[in-house]
């Protein structure tokens, strides 16, 4: 099994996808495309002006991992200006917001996309033992000394809507073992 995916936060989309040099008609040479968490590291670093440490902070990453998307996104951008190539901003491992998930069958937990949970939100499954029993949940509780990390899971999450599911089923589930038993 490969390693999960870690998702890079980003705060700020792209408005403008795409750059092309003027006088690209006799241009061959193909398109850099910028990832869109590259796209971040650019706007936070070289745009807001952020030391590196603050710039990981905000993207959830470490720093030396912010560096090389740093480094990488400061490469194609050079070469786009030096040879004259378009940049398209497209794709990447990015979200809006990081989710942690608990799976109520197995006890697992893992972090998740809000997007991945928004997208799939009912068919979202359990990646250990396959249960759709889970919920979005703060690993830690929450408190004033810890930030927004898990406050802005709250505000945004899907779990309102997944919990209350939850509870109609397991009402449902509980409903037809008490009618069963009575019979």
């Amino acid at each position: 099994m490969g390693r999960p995916v870690k998702w890079r936060r980003v705060s700020q989309m792209p408005t403008v996808l795409q750059f092309s040099p003027s006088d690209r008609s006799e241009q061959t040479a193909p398109d850099n495309i910028l990832l869109i968490e590259e796209f971040e590291a650019l706007r936070l670093k070289d745009l807001e002006g952020m030391e590196q440490e603050e710039c990981a902070d905000q993207m959830q990453v470490s720093r030396p991992t912010f560096q090389r998307i740093l480094l990488t996104a400061r490469q194609k951008v050079a070469d786009s200006l030096v040879h004259g190539k378009g940049i398209r901003i497209e794709g990447g491992s990015y979200t809006k917001n990081i989710c942690p998930v608990h799976c109520l069958d197995c006890g697992h937990n893992w972090q998740e996309s809000i997007e991945t949970l928004a997208r799939e939100r009912d068919e979202y499954i359990c990646p250990r033992c396959q249960s759709n029993r889970i919920v979005c949940a703060p690993f830690e509780p929450c408190s004033r000394d810890q930030g927004n990390r898990n406050q802005k899971c709250r505000r945004n999450c899907w779990r309102k809507s997944l919990n209350s599911r939850l509870e109609t089923k397991e009402s449902e589930r509980e409903m037809n073992v008490e009618h069963h038993d009575s019979d």
